[in-house]
């Protein structure tokens, strides 16, 4: 065999194995892509949701089906860090708003739960999850979307109250009254009531 034939011949099975990874990589890809479909699909289940945008958006942000039922949680678990620590009164509640949203023990969900609430989460992780809970609600109906703003603000208050504050007096800290309005702002809720009388407590 010349040194031509060798060459030829060794170019290509250089160009087969190139072929052959390049399709290798293609399938990957799409085997990628149809299982992000099915976990979109998993979530707008979970949550109710059919804005492909919002759930991209979510999943972009880290959240799957086992875990986007926490969205609505994550700022309660923000308010009880406000101060530094979770008293029990505040993990008790957030507890029976998780299990309200079917949250419950032996659940993917519920072990992350037990995790921020054990040990205080990043603050861009809470910055990340109100943007994907605004993206939540810019995706609901109108008049469910001011509900359900108003809603998160009302829970994140009586998280704030239910640790009693110093003998009774003020009850919510003026680090929980700046979480709780920085929430509001950051889910688009325009200062109604529920945040005017956090500000004013």
């Amino acid at each position: 065999m010349s040194d031509k034939d060798i060459f030829s011949e060794r170019e290509r099975g250089m160009e087969t194995e190139y072929f052959l990874k390049r399709e290798q990589e293609l399938i990957a890809k799409m085997r990628e892509r149809v299982a992000r479909e099915e976990e979109r699909r998993q979530m707008a289940e979970a949550i109710g949701v059919a804005d492909e945008e919002v759930l991209e958006a979510l999943q972009d942000l880290g959240y799957h089906a086992d875990t986007v039922k926490l969205l609505s949680v994550i700022p309660l678990v923000q308010v009880a860090w406000a101060e530094g620590g979770v008293s029990d009164a505040e993990r008790e509640l957030i507890y029976e708003v998780a299990a309200a949203r079917g949250i419950t023990e032996g659940t993917t969900a519920y072990d992350k739960l037990n995790e921020w609430l054990a040990s205080e989460p990043p603050q861009a992780f809470f910055e990340n999850s109100l943007r994907a809970v605004n993206y939540l609600f810019e995706s609901l109906p109108e008049d469910q979307r001011a509900l359900s703003r108003q809603s998160l603000v009302e829970y994140c208050t009586q998280i704030a109250e239910v640790s009693g504050g110093i003998l009774g007096f003020r009850k919510i800290s003026d680090e929980e009254r700046m979480a709780i309005a920085r929430i509001a702002s950051e889910i688009g809720q325009s200062r109604p009531n529920a945040v005017k009388q956090v500000i004013a407590s």
